[in-house]
């Protein structure tokens, strides 16, 4: 299928075309004729899917240019991802040339400039819900036209820390107005939770593959206090172009960027502590390429889509195959190879294979040896990925 199929606005055909948008994901198939007529829809489909433009075409479709009001609202959990998708509307709209205007209202950054912003009256607003209820609560955001509420990463949002924020958020919005939750997971809670804000909800899943095929799974084990040291030598053992450490501590993600920085390693740290403008700065530097290594926890780097990660490492490996999912999704996009490789201690391994079982994929052990990364048992040496493929 073509986006030419979908009926699209000659201009927004026209901005595809110029961002090399060549034609839809599976998932961006099944949504549009689903989110165009109004109807309240889940999309729940793997990380790197296309999810973003998956419910963005069809409501930037209906979007009447010449309101000057507030009528899509897209709730985010982290002030990164309210920037990517914020910066992916911006785009569509420079692109296509027509006179949309964006707006990202998050915590962490200073509330007159985002009041500021709303006086020109944007049409799409994306933002954290503790921000956009300050705003509301202000009277300085009005919901009067709203038209959808997108509820992004639905299984973290619909979770017992923000869901009674995310429902004084639905209560505040025009009676008549669609809901869009959108997840590459899903949670036995979100999955409750959202039956009960929508009776209705027309389920949308692309899950045939959970995890992307053209990503290469390892594990390395070795003592606790290696661990760092040994992140640094996978680095240049794979010869990294682009890479993200996951840790779960403030502290180790600290020690371990100053190690990186003592090798000559040009690496920013996007751990949750920092912040808002000490993240902003990091993730620019990281996308323009002047770092190649990002060290990042699960909160920080929850959903975002960098394009050409060559490899994901885990310092901190985590225990749930869901958040396992996340974390290497990041990498192996856009057809590109991938390699993700966890950093263990020999009781971790019971992990790995629990994940094997779950996702019917191979996780094989390697060893360091002599600045090569070689498969245990065949001993051989492979080359990294290039994100060129």
């Amino acid at each position: 299928m073509s986006f030419e199929q979908f009926g699209l606005a000659p201009a927004l055909l026209v901005a595809l075309e110029k961002q090399k948008f060549t034609e839809p994901t599976p998932v961006q198939v099944q949504a549009f004729p689903v989110v165009t007529p109004g109807s309240d829809t889940y999309i729940n489909a793997e990380t790197g899917s296309g999810k973003t433009l998956a419910y963005l075409l069809p409501l930037l479709q209906l979007l009447k240019c010449d309101v000057r009001a507030a009528q899509v609202l897209i709730l985010v959990p982290t002030h990164e991802l309210a920037i990517q998708i914020h910066g992916v509307a911006t785009e569509m709209a420079q692109h296509s040339g027509m006179d949309i205007r964006s707006a990202s209202l998050i915590g962490g950054a200073a509330i007159d400039r985002q009041i500021e912003k709303l006086k020109k009256k944007p049409q799409i607003l994306v933002g954290t819900p503790g921000r956009i209820l300050e705003l509301l609560e202000r009277g300085k955001l009005k919901l009067s036209e709203l038209k959808t509420l997108v509820i992004e990463e639905a299984d973290r949002l619909l979770g017992d820390e923000s869901l009674e924020a995310v429902k004084k958020v639905i209560r505040a919005c025009p009676g008549r107005r669609q809901l869009v939750f959108v997840s590459a997971t899903e949670q036995p809670k979100s999955k409750e939770v959202m039956e009960q804000l929508s009776p209705q909800l027309v389920r949308l899943h692309t899950d045939d593959v959970i995890v992307n095929p053209n990503i290469e799974h390892y594990y390395v084990v070795v003592d606790q206090r290696d661990k760092a040291d040994t992140i640094r030598k996978l680095v240049h053992a794979t010869k990294t172009k682009k890479a993200i450490v996951f840790t779960h501590r403030n502290e180790t993600a600290e020690d371990l960027a100053a190690r990186l920085e003592h090798h000559k390693v040009a690496v920013v740290d996007l751990h949750s502590t920092h912040d808002q403008e000490v993240r902003k700065q990091a993730m620019q530097n990281f996308r323009s390429g002047k770092a190649t290594v990002m060290i990042a926890s699960d909160v920080a780097a929850r959903g975002l889509d960098i394009p050409n990660i060559t490899h994901v490492f885990n310092l901190d490996i985590p225990s749930k195959g869901k958040d396992y999912l996340h974390r290497v999704g990041r990498t192996g996009r856009a057809g590109a190879q991938g390699i993700a490789v966890s950093v263990l201690v020999r009781p971790e391994v019971r992990l790995v294979k629990q994940f094997e079982r779950d996702f019917g994929i191979s996780i094989r052990e390697v060893i360091l040896r002599e600045g090569q990364m070689l498969d245990v048992g065949e001993e051989a040496s492979f080359q990294a990925p290039s994100s060129e493929r």
